[in-house]
């Protein structure tokens, strides 16, 4: 194996290579611009990424109602803080070789404050940000008494985005999001994604559609940027679509963001009550072997070897 390369940002410099491994960024440019629909779940720590990507998945998004629910405990309501958003982010690019969409929720501040966040976002080695015009403190998209800043702002929102990327000499996808179908009309939220569109957001996102129609009439709307997809499961508001259904809409990517939070809390819930009976749920779990392939445990044996001395024995 050769050298690594020495990194910062999105920024990489190959000590004795030809050829500079693509960032995350461009990866993710690469993704948007081939044929097909992309299907992308929600991963919300570095585990969950790990296996994001084991599965052959070829990016996810670090969603920030499942890092709010793993991380505090709390529900997605604005209380989780720009600094644990980025710092559990950064653990899970450092995870996995997929990039990885982080949820900004909306930008945490002001047009200056969303500067420092795409800033700090590139930092973290996030391939996109995903930015919203929700007043602070934000909620759930799916949830009832949404709110939005006037249009002006949620502009200057995406506009302070992508100045902060040229700035910043990155090329980071920037995911403009409006809640304004629920918050104000149908029509207003078409109108702010021609907008974001024009403002040079790379993939546009409105959440809480209600129909098949709505769907497709967003789809058609500033028809060179690519859509996202928000496929709640467990009931949201928008219709439950498979993805050459989503794709013949017209939707370039789809977005599972509650599947791996919620199996995983019905799975602890399980177990728990097996463990209370006094069973421990054996049949139900991966072996401990397959957990320490998951986990790398043997590619950290393998790895340990090189740096064995008499004194010294590798791990048995």
């Amino acid at each position: 194996m050769g050298p690594k390369p020495w990194v910062k940002g999105t920024t990489f410099i190959e000590i004795d290579s030809p050829s500079p491994p693509m960032s995350p960024a461009n990866l993710l440019r690469r993704i948007l611009a081939s044929p097909g629909i992309h299907q992308t779940p929600a991963c919300f720590d570095a585990l969950s990424a790990k296996l994001v990507e084991r599965a052959g998945f070829h990016c996810c998004l670090a969603g920030g109602f499942s890092i709010s629910a793993a991380r505090l405990g709390m529900p997605d309501a604005g209380l989780i803080s720009y600094g644990e958003m980025v710092e559990q982010g950064r653990l899970i690019t450092q995870a996995v070789s997929i990039p990885v969409i982080g949820d900004a929720d909306t930008g945490y501040g002001n047009a200056m404050n969303v500067k420092r966040t795409v800033r700090e976002f590139i930092q973290a080695g996030f391939a996109g940000i995903m930015l919203e015009d929700q007043v602070s403190p934000k909620a759930c998209g799916h949830t009832q008494g949404r709110k939005v800043v006037s249009r002006e702002e949620a502009v200057m929102r995406i506009k302070a985005a992508i100045d902060a990327r040229e700035e910043s000499g990155s090329d980071i996808v920037v995911v403009a999001r409006t809640d304004s179908r629920q918050a104000v009309s149908f029509e207003e939220s078409l109108w702010r994604t021609r907008a974001f569109a024009d403002a040079g957001a790379d993939l546009l996102l409105i959440t809480a559609l209600t129909s098949k129609d709505q769907m497709k009439a967003f789809c058609e709307t500033a028809p060179l940027v690519p859509k996202l997809a928000n496929m709640l499961e467990g009931g949201g508001k928008t219709p439950i679509l498979n993805p050459s259904e989503l794709e013949d809409v017209g939707y370039k990517v789809v977005l599972y963001p509650l599947s791996l939070l919620g199996v995983s809390i019905r799975a602890m819930q399980d177990a728990l009550t097996s463990i209370k009976s006094g069973h421990v749920p054996h049949e139900r779990m991966p072996s401990f072997e397959e957990m320490k392939e998951i986990l790398g445990f043997n590619s950290y044996y393998e790895e340990e070897k090189r740096y064995a001395t008499s004194s010294n024995q590798p791990s048995s």
